[in-house]
């Protein structure tokens, strides 16, 4: 069988999701395993499993891992849930007879978006991505920026402004996770986590489940008012598990729209940027590995 498509490997804290797409971003099949979350030995050994599936058809492995990813030799630094990741070269550890390339979980998201999503054809945008913390991706004219040191992006190390960086970071206040924990326990949900069983209060528009959730989106308004302060983007995509839920993206416009209006000078001097949803989903970090791996195989990067 004559090698023609890419496995795209997608290192989540709890799950590695995994597939088969072709040059094109067509996306041939997937699935997922259990993240080995014991030692690097073990993960090693999990990847392995995974690209022996599909060794006779794949011509090349795009990785999208947490942490910063140093591009200079594919290093991993800071693996977040997984902290045996870090300092850990995985193209090295891997020992692949295929092109393998490494790239940031936010900025992969970034660049699915610019590839074939909602950032297609954007000079200036950003991707911005709600899980546990909140991550995102830069495009600044036509091209992923990575920053100095590889970190452009990481917004959960943006804070509010207030007194305590460990509750007031945007790791904090723009965790959905957090919101959704914060709201089951507010009504004594049996399971903190259910996010399905929390939107259907909040989608009431009322109660303490609205209350907690207008905040969070408040916050998150107040974060892309500062990003767009700095970089004047075009637009932003907001992506995440949570955003299947449309409330989510047309609330957090809205809530920009009512932070604009409440500062003049803002309203009549600032350019307010479109927001909208990403169009991957939970896939989105697959096909923005791909993405790299094809610019640095190509030498475009």
């Amino acid at each position: 069988m004559e090698a023609n498509d890419y496995l795209a490997i997608d290192i989540g804290g709890t799950r590695i999701k995994y597939a088969v797409l072709d040059h094109a971003g067509n996306l041939i099949e997937k699935d997922d395993v259990a993240t080995p979350n014991e030692s690097l030995a073990e993960f090693v050994a999990a990847v392995h499993t995974i690209v022996d599936l599909y060794r006779y058809r794949i011509k090349g492995v795009a990785i999208s891992a947490p942490g910063k990813v140093d591009h200079r030799d594919e290093t991993i630094y800071a693996g977040g849930a997984l902290p045996f990741l870090d300092k850990v070269n995985l193209v090295d550890e891997l020992q692949l007879d295929m092109p393998v390339a490494v790239e940031n979980d936010g900025k992969a998201a970034a660049l699915a978006e610019l590839w074939l999503g909602n950032l297609n054809g954007i000079d200036n945008g950003a991707a911005v991505v709600l899980g546990t913390g909140v991550g995102g991706g830069l495009i600044l004219n036509g091209r992923l920026h990575t920053g100095t040191h590889f970190q452009a992006g990481e917004l959960s190390f943006m804070h509010r402004g207030e007194a305590r960086f460990d509750t007031d970071s945007y790791g904090v206040v723009g965790s959905a996770v957090q919101m959704v924990s914060t709201i089951a326990t507010i009504y004594d949900l049996p399971d903190k986590k259910d996010g399905r069983a929390v939107f259907e209060l909040i989608n009431k528009h009322d109660g303490p489940a609205w209350d907690v959730f207008k905040r969070y989106t408040d916050d998150l308004a107040l974060m892309l008012l500062n990003i767009q302060a700095v970089v004047d983007l075009e637009r932003f995509v907001i992506g995440g598990g949570i955003t299947a839920q449309p409330i989510v993206v047309q609330t957090i416009r809205e809530s920009y729209e009512e932070l604009v209006a409440r500062r003049p000078q803002v309203r009549d001097g600032f350019t307010t940027p479109e927001i909208l949803p990403a169009r991957f989903g939970n896939d989105a970090n697959l096909f923005g590995a791909l993405y790299h791996l094809l610019m640095r195989v190509n030498h475009e990067d």
